[in-house]
């Protein structure tokens, strides 16, 4: 059974708690609502993953293991929204209709469908055009509200390439000139991210200790990013979103839990967003 609006985590976050180590110069800026603090709305999941919000004002996220979407509607309540789902690990629209998503690989690597793990875009249309092949295992993506910038996780944790990359995106969808505009330095690095409507990135990210969302600032080039700081997380976070009515809560999906938190900014609007 799932175990419906659990205790508050305890984590009381004025402002934004964050290590200090992983703060950029200068106050952060006001992130969360004053006093906010996590909330588990749902728990007893198998495993928590691809949060959306839905315009008609309830969320959608998966139990991967039990091969399940499941709906939370307004008033908290919680229902199967579709059985038997399968597909890409993460996926992003952008202005005109075009979806992006990664296939990156975590389990047992004999038996690979593909030869590369890579990122792919499907035209409105039906083409599938594989875009980008340079990456170890790309995991979270997002498509920038102007579809000019493809930002990537590149997630070969435990051991491999922990960073957030960049892709200049033409009119046609195409990526090209990928950069890396931050690098973890190793640990778990960035699972599913989303922009809120200053194009800052919250990403899921971290374990143990240091899980938690990630909240890093572009900057004007797109080229670079600053971490801003890490909101701690009880469990290691999988992906995030925005929803509510004015898009200023931040749903989040656990290894077993579904979060969410008031912030003090509203997410993009979908499409392009998520």
């Amino acid at each position: 059974m799932l175990s419906l609006r659990g205790r508050s985590a305890g984590l009381l976050l004025a402002l934004v708690l964050g290590s200090p180590r992983a703060r950029a110069a200068g106050p952060p800026p006001l992130l969360l609502a004053p006093g906010a603090r996590w909330e588990k709305v749902v728990g007893d999941l198998a495993f928590g993953e691809g949060p959306a919000w839905h315009p008609d004002g309830y969320l959608v996220f998966e139990d991967v293991p039990a091969n399940r979407t499941l709906k939370l509607d307004a008033s908290d309540k919680v229902s199967v929204y579709r059985d038997a789902t399968d597909g890409a690990n993460d996926l992003a629209l952008d202005g005109r209709g075009r979806i992006y998503f990664t296939d990156p690989r975590y389990s047992k690597r004999e038996n690979l469908e593909l030869d590369r793990e890579a990122v792919y875009r499907i035209d409105p249309d039906g083409t599938l055009s594989r875009i980008v092949d340079t990456l170890t295992r790309p995991n979270g993506i997002l498509v920038t509200p102007d579809g000019r910038t493809l930002y990537v996780a590149d997630n070969a944790s435990p051991g491999g390439a922990v960073t957030l990359t960049a892709f200049d995106l033409d009119a046609h969808g195409n990526a090209a000139a990928g950069r890396v505009l931050y690098d973890f330095g190793g640990g778990r690095g960035i699972d599913g991210m989303t922009l809120d409507g200053d194009g800052r990135i919250w990403a899921t990210a971290g374990t143990t200790e240091k899980a938690g969302i990630y909240v890093l600032a572009p900057d004007a080039k797109r080229t670079s990013a600053t971490l801003l700081t890490v909101i701690p997380m009880p469990e290691d976070p999988t992906n995030c979103t925005f929803g509510g009515a004015r898009r200023d809560v931040l749903y989040v999906t656990t290894t077993s839990s579904l979060f969410r938190i008031q912030t003090a900014v509203r997410g993009q609007a979908s499409p392009p967003g998520k």
